[in-house]
């Protein structure tokens, strides 16, 4: 029997409308009775499955006899390929006989809607002359057949386009809307389906399916440039073929950022998404358009404007709610300049709301995405947007996302995962092509020193000295060599390079530099008083402390009579002359230099200034190196406490005031309770900087030295050994880090019972530190002790006294007869001459200080073993 329509007449609406219900008399007849409304798209070339396609598969309900109406919103920003997912959904649905009939409806405009519900409502029977009205029928008809059907809505642009026209709930219907947006009104009833970008995996089989293999030399590289969107792969994959272009080529034209969009994607082609004749920059555009026109009236386009210049990958919602993001909105840098003028229906006063509800505008299109308390945003939108920008426009636009990263960075990065996250927003709009309106004949925005300082403050000294390279070089380019932001990024390179491990480089920049600011700036400049000081510090981390301290004291007078007792660089000066002072070896000078400090600070800068907490911690270390560990413990107790408040608990000068904690409370007799606090202190710092940060090295290499100290010599060698395969790769083997961690290591291999072993490896790190420091640095001398002792432990006693006899010479001649360093060479060759049999000689060592009979130096003690007083000293400045 042939497939018939039987009509049936019902009361619906108040109306009498005649609705026909398909009728087959077998299965067979019902396959083929299958009618489909309108134009499903072909296919693309290269199509891949998707995640979403498979939910959808797996969930739908067409067909089923009971049960909710199955409906299902497909969103996701522009060209990540909605609409081919629905056409591969419905073909499924016809080549399963899985519906009795199904429309493809045109949704971005009501009249495409009424258009396609009008042909649908012919084709049942229920057509009418007025197309709304055989569209009402058509949605009746769809409430009561008892025929399974399947309404696919692609690129629904505005909800209310479809009152009265939603496919209602049905027992055997199928919905599918596609579109960018996220309404409420959309989501209601329905199930939200998020479809984004390819995946890796989903890149590379597109774009290996659509290149000839001569192409497809670099098809990650190329899928990653584009952001893994399948319209943009689309574009490039056509753009490559056209001209025979090798992915490799296309990476290089796609870096360049000169090279504007419409130059690498062609403008028409059989692309992935919902035109054949789309662009990638005409995709968003209607998206835009609409976004910024919902109230409040032009919030959303601004503060995309502030996205394109910012990270994608996460930029803080608070950046958004600054003074500088809603001043970009209302008040344009010239009044009169064609484009600027604020939009229509908005207040100049915006308020959190209005930036919430611009926010919820650019999501809604799918132009953004939130992750929790940060805004994403496609690469490629932002270059479209960028490029978008005229050239005033663009130069407000930096201005105010550099300004409104200033106005979001805190003062104190207590929160270390936010501040990472700023830094990452500040190198995103540095590198961007409008980063160049950072500069200006004044200057540089100081949002690109800020970043620096980040970078070092988190311990990442290698990029910062990397950022502030970058930076000089900028500036001298831009600014010229005598400009003021110039001389200021050099002496930031400066500091970091000298944090990075190149003391010597530091040293010698921070000279050349303060030849230029003199010449310059002229002497009283305040900068001047800072250069000096830096240049005495780098000149005690090369090996002088006793000349930094000379060379910082010089600088008190003249800042005493320039600044001023009180001015903040006058008391920083006397900080280092105290500081300086212990490391030249005398800790008492120094911890009473330091109270006297401590005092004028907590006057000047009150108790929670940083600098008043640094002098408190440096005053617990010098009571602590004058024999009291017990008071340095609990001074340094006190203090975290402080910090705590203060700084937080991620805060890196908070993790560092307990890396002191516990090593003045294993000092003070309890190296459980100190292993105990490493212990716990590195599992934060793992979480909190990485395996890779400094600082957790050091806390790993602590922690190996207490498990010697606890009885344990091989596993600390053990232990020390991995630290340093990590220290080489993270630092380089002529950081002072590295050279250290090497001491530690041929030490406890020596206490592990390998004295030939801790002898050699030593003699080896005494020719790199000659090499690296000169003879004359504390380091240099403390090889050469430790080289002595383990000589002597190897069964050479007399070569042994023979160093030790040189290197108290040295030691006299460069530290003076009372710096600890000193006195404990002369205990060491004391006890050696002794293990010789000659006991006058070791007599008339012994007598030139008043002390006990020499004994086996202790490990740690003094030179014999600098590991751990090495990272103690560096922790504490």
């Amino acid at each position: 029997m042939s497939p018939s329509l039987a009509a049936l007449s019902h009361v619906h609406a108040g109306r009498d409308i005649t609705i026909q219900h398909f009728q087959a008399a077998s299965a067979a007849e019902a396959r083929s009775a299958v009618r489909v409304v309108g134009s499903i798209p072909q296919r693309a070339l290269g199509f891949q499955p998707r995640a979403a396609q498979a939910t959808l598969a797996a969930d739908r309900t067409v067909g089923r006899t009971a049960g909710p109406q199955s409906a299902w919103v497909v969103s996701g920003m522009g060209g990540v390929g909605k609409t081919q997912l629905a056409a591969a959904v419905a073909r499924n649905l016809l080549a399963t006989h899985a519906v009795d009939l199904l429309v493809w409806v045109p949704a971005s405009t009501r009249a495409g809607i009424i258009t396609s519900y009008a042909a649908a409502a012919a084709s049942v029977g229920v057509g009418a002359e007025d197309p709304e009205q055989a569209g009402v029928r058509f949605v009746g008809w769809l409430a009561e057949t008892c025929h399974r059907w399947a309404i696919m809505l692609d690129d629904v642009s505005v909800p209310e386009h479809l009152r009265g026209l939603w496919p209602p709930e049905h027992l055997t219907g199928t919905t599918i809307v596609t579109t960018r947006r996220r309404d409420a009104t959309l989501l209601a009833n329905r199930e939200l389906i998020d479809v984004d970008v390819f995946t890796k995996v989903e890149a590379r089989a597109y774009l290996t399916e659509r290149l000839p293999e001569q192409l497809a030399d670099d098809i990650d590289g190329i899928a990653a440039d584009l952001g893994f969107l399948p319209l943009a792969l689309s574009h490039a994959a056509a753009h490559l073929i056209d001209l025979e272009l090798p992915c490799s080529s296309y990476r290089e034209q796609f870096a360049n950022r000169k090279r504007r969009l419409n130059k690498l994607f062609p403008t028409a082609t059989a692309l992935f998404d919902d035109s054949p004749a789309a662009t990638v920059a005409t995709t968003w555009s209607m998206s835009i358009e609409q976004a910024d026109r919902n109230l409040p009236t032009g919030m959303a386009g601004p503060l995309l404007e502030l996205a394109s210049l910012l990270d994608p990958n996460g930029i803080p919602n608070a950046v958004f709610n600054t003074a500088a993001a809603r001043d970009y909105r209302t008040k344009p840098a010239d009044p009169l300049a064609q484009g600027d003028e604020p939009a229509a229906g908005i207040d100049d006063e915006l308020d959190d709301t209005d930036i919430r509800a611009g926010l919820a505008n650019l999501r809604r299109f799918s132009l953004v995405a939130t992750a929790g308390s940060v805004v994403r945003v496609h690469a490629l939108v932002q270059r479209v947007v960028r490029e978008s920008l005229q050239h005033q426009r663009a130069g407000r636009a930096v201005h105010a996302a550099a300004d409104a990263l200033l106005q979001t960075w805190p003062d104190i990065e207590r929160d270390s995962t936010f501040g990472a996250l700023l830094r990452a927003n500040a190198a995103a709009l540095a590198s961007c092509p409008e980063a160049e309106y950072l500069w200006n004949t004044d200057g540089v925005h100081p949002i690109l020193f800020r970043m620096i300082v980040s970078l070092g403050d988190a311990g990442l000294v290698r990029a910062a000295a990397d950022a502030a390279d970058q930076l000089h070089l900028h500036n001298h380019e831009r600014l010229g060599p005598d400009h003021a932001a110039t001389l200021a990024a050099r002496s930031h390179l400066a500091r970091w390079r000298g944090k990075a491990g190149d003391v010597a480089g530091a040293f010698a920049a921070n000279e050349q530099l303060l030849a230029d600011q003199l010449r310059i700036l002229g002497a009283d400049h305040p900068d001047i008083f800072t250069t000096r000081r830096e240049v005495a510090w780098w000149r005690g981390e090369a090996g002088d402390p006793a000349g930094a301290a000379e060379a910082t004291a010089g600088l008190l007078p003249e800042a005493l009579k320039v600044l001023g007792p009180d001015h903040p660089e006058t008391l920083t000066i006397r900080f280092l002359v105290a500081y300086w002072q212990g490391e030249a070896g005398d800790a008492t000078g120094a911890a009473a230099a330091l109270e006297e400090v401590l005092a004028d600070r907590l006057r000047v800068l009150g108790p929670d200034h940083p600098d008043t907490f640094g002098t408190r911690g440096t005053l617990a270390y010098w009571r602590g190196e004058c024999g009291d560990p017990a008071g340095a413990a609990t001074a340094t107790q006190q203090l975290l406490a402080d910090r705590l408040r203060i700084l937080g608990p991620e805060h890196s000068r908070t993790l560092a005031t307990r890396y002191n904690l516990a090593v003045w409370q294993g000092e003070a007799g309890d190296p459980a309770g100190a292993a105990k606090a490493f212990e716990g202190l590195l599992e934060d710092e793992m979480r909190i900087l990485g395996p890779d940060h400094p600082d957790t090295l050091t806390t790993r290499y602590i922690l190996a030295l207490w498990q010697g100290e606890a009885g344990d010599p091989a596993g600390a060698a053990t232990a020390i050994a991995e630290v340093l395969a990590d220290v080489l790769r993270v630092l380089g083997p002529n950081h002072p880090d590295t050279l250290a961690t090497r001491h530690g290591l041929a030490v406890w291999r020596g206490e592990a019972g390998d004295p030939a072993g801790a002898a050699t490896a030593l003699g080896e790190l005494l020719s790199d530190y000659f090499r690296l420091l000169g003879p004359d640095h504390l380091d240099t001398l403390a090889t050469r002790h430790g080289l002595a002792v383990w000589r002597g432990e190897a069964g050479d006693p007399a070569g042994a006294a023979t160093a030790l006899g040189e290197l108290l010479s040295d030691c006299l001649r460069l530290l003076g007869p009372d710096h600890p360093d000193t006195v404990a060479a002369r205990s060491t060759l004391s006890y050696w001459l002794s293990v010789t049999r000659d006991p006058a000689a070791a007599e008339t060592t012994t007598s030139q200080r008043p002390a006990e009979m020499p004994q086996r130096p202790g490990i740690p003690g003094a030179l014999a073993k600098p590991g751990l007083s090495h990272w103690r000293r560096r922790t504490c400045k």
